[in-house]
């Protein structure tokens, strides 16, 4: 699902592929990118759930001004996934609500 060459951008530049966990499943990324693009990239596409009604959210502005990406990340909450990069062996969790620390 990754696109591997934009008409504009051109070819997908070489990156070191890394896993990263993603409640608890193995998944299959490349470092640097988005952590939210490489969940996407994976079939992912619900990221956390709002505190009042329980909705799912997934990449909404894509350029960290909204809050619909936030995910917990290595046990810190509200984390904005659109912008973050994937480091290997990071740990990625589906937020519940407003999120809160471990």
């Amino acid at each position: 699902m990754r696109i591997l060459e934009h008409p504009i951008l051109g070819k997908l530049e070489e990156r070191n592929k890394v896993t990263i966990e993603f409640d608890g499943k193995p998944v299959e990324a490349y470092e640097g990118e988005p952590i939210a693009a490489a969940l996407m990239a994976a079939g992912f596409k619900v990221l956390r759930y709002t505190p009042k009604y329980n909705e799912p959210r997934g990449v909404f502005c894509a350029i960290g001004r909204c809050t619909d990406c936030m995910m917990i990340i290595d046990g810190a909450p509200n984390v904005r996934t659109c912008i973050t990069p994937v480091k290997a062996g990071m740990k990625v969790e589906t937020q519940h609500g407003r999120g809160y620390w471990k």
